[in-house]
């Protein structure tokens, strides 16, 4: 692989990085209040956040994760972003204006207000949790296109970027951070189109034979439309799973509402969140494109396939401890070992396609694409994952400040304390999230997978609560309090039971429904026992 990637390559890939961490170091003037690190100053215009939020949707997730799926299954996981529309309207009608008339920089503040301060604390501690799962499988897609293309120990990989992606979430402030996002996304967009372009074009059938070989592995299907099963991924139940996930993005995402927070006006926040809803929507069906143009592609170059096969079998040997064995032939080359190759080549043959799903495009982005354009789009994914992950790490800290610290410690604290705090919380919080990510190399086969999971588990309490206060007007603190209990014993039978997170259990029985659903059940569950025990309590006076 290492010979595809060229000298212009290592000069724009280095140049590009030093540009994304000069732009952090570059308003760094402007991060030196907590006010600024958390907001911008309120004034930033809404096509700007709007990108920004697109960003956030465009990480490395998408870019890899989602041809990854398209790849080794179909267009099944696109029903999620059909329903990103609903969820925008939902939240621009509810959720943005009340953020706007708040003031606070905390969403979960609010939640302070009509339930009490355990809601608060419940909601940032499980966003904390839920962010640390977020940057942890950016991180690890992040990683992906470097090992592929160099042939490096992806865990190497991983804590290395930590610490660089630390560093500039830790000097950046949300300015920066959003700026950031705004020119990678328009960098990763337009890579992935000419990525798209150099696929159909090295097809002898164009588009047409990539159509063909797609209608006869049913690869464009986008699943079944049977309402009589619940534990399926069926259109229905991605439909379910993608609007409650995206109301919960848009609705009571911190790193979402500090956005509409930072523009500077109530219809520039709503501006920003068309624009990313209305940009997703067709660029998600062009990775998904990728992935089932990457199938196709495959089917008429093999020897692709048998390359993609052994650099993961080489790196399912690193996490077995086997290092490579190398030797000196008479000629003077070096190759492997007969023995190590030997382990390879089994290991290679027994993984699917399912197995090497992830590692499809960056083979392809590294082995196919002109150079310099290689080099900037591995540049790209880093950057973007970067940016990605610095938001992460400013949305925890704000909330560590805001809702821990402030609220419950030093109400009255000094403004070099808050950027203490600030700045500490962010070091932290980069941590946590490469050590899940250096874990995920051992535990996941498909990054989307278990990042859905992850996201449905650690935020479905966190939307019911904030719904459970909007729809039940009667719901009081004790009403509240019962509901969550409930649901999030309902939450955690679905995690932990058979069919659940996990493939086995040995004390839970198994869960009937899938489990993309955990949002939409617990969620349920919540909203409705509260309405159930609120339904007889008198109105409140006014």
């Amino acid at each position: 692989m290492n010979s595809h990637f060229t000298v212009l390559d290592w000069i724009i890939l280095v140049a590009y990085f030093v540009g994304v961490l000069s732009l952090g170091f570059f308003f760094w003037k402007r991060s030196g209040s907590s006010d600024e690190f958390t907001s911008g100053g309120r004034s930033l215009p809404g096509w700007l956040c709007g990108l920004s939020i697109f960003a956030t949707f465009l990480s490395s997730i998408s870019y890899l994760a989602l041809p990854g799926k398209s790849f080794v299954d179909n267009w099944n996981p696109f029903v999620f972003s059909l329903s990103i529309p609903i969820a925008a309207m939902i939240a621009i009608r509810f959720f943005v204006p009340m953020y706007r008339a708040s003031g606070e920089v905390s969403a979960y503040a609010l939640l302070e207000k009509r339930f009490g301060v355990w809601a608060r604390i419940y909601a940032s501690g499980f966003y904390l949790l839920f962010q640390v799962a977020r940057i942890a499988v950016v991180m690890y897609l992040m990683a992906l296109p470097m090992a592929v293309i160099f042939g490096w120990d992806i865990r190497w990989v991983i804590m290395v970027t930590g610490v660089m992606v630390t560093v500039y979430s830790f000097v950046g402030g949300i300015v920066a951070v959003i700026w950031a996002d705004a020119i990678q996304a328009i960098v990763l967009l337009v890579g992935a189109l000419v990525s798209l372009a150099v696929i159909l074009a090295g097809m002898p059938g164009g588009m047409g034979q990539v159509m063909e070989i797609a209608a006869d592995n049913d690869k464009l299907l986008l699943g079944s439309f049977s309402l009589s099963s619940v534990s399926e991924s069926t259109v229905w139940v991605l439909l379910a799973y993608g609007l409650f996930e995206n109301l919960k993005n848009f609705g009571i995402d911190q790193s979402f509402i500090q956005r509409y927070i930072a523009s500077k006006s109530d219809r520039d926040a709503a501006r920003s969140l068309w624009l990313s809803a209305g940009l997703y929507v067709p660029v998600s069906a062009v990775f998904f494109f990728i992935g089932t143009s990457l199938f196709a592609w495959h089917q008429i170059h093999p020897g692709d396939t048998q390359e993609v096969r052994l650099v993961v079998a080489k790196q399912r040997l690193m996490q077995q401890g086997i290092a490579p064995a190398m030797e000196t032939a008479a000629d003077g080359a070096t190759r492997f070992a007969p023995a190590y190759q030997k382990q390879l080549n089994d290991t290679a043959a027994q993984l699917s396609d399912r197995d090497i799903g992830d590692r499809v495009f960056p083979h392809f982005i590294a082995a196919h694409l002109p150079s310099g354009v290689s080099g900037l789009l591995v540049a790209a994914i880093f950057a973007a994952a970067m940016s990605t992950v610095s938001t992460s790490l400013n949305s925890s800290a704000t909330l560590v400040m805001s809702d821990f610290f402030q609220r419950l410690v030093s109400p009255r604290a000094s403004e070099r304390q808050l950027m203490g705090v600030l700045h500490g919380a962010t070091v932290v919080w980069g941590v946590l999230g490469t050590a899940l990510a250096l874990a995920l190399v051992q535990l996941t086969e498909s990054a989307l997978d278990i990042w859905w999971a992850l996201s449905g588990i650690l935020g479905s309490g966190i939307l019911a609560l904030f719904l459970l206060g909007v729809i039940c007007k009667r719901a009081t603190n004790s009403h509240a309090i019962l509901s969550v209990t409930i649901g999030t014993a309902v939450i955690a039978w679905m995690a932990l039971s058979s069919g659940g997170l996990w493939s086995e259990s040995w004390i839970l029985p198994p869960s009937p429904f899938h489990p993309l659903l955990v949002i939409v059940v617990g969620t349920v569950v919540i909203v409705g026992i509260g309405a159930i025990l609120s339904a007889g309590k008198s109105k409140p006076a006014a």
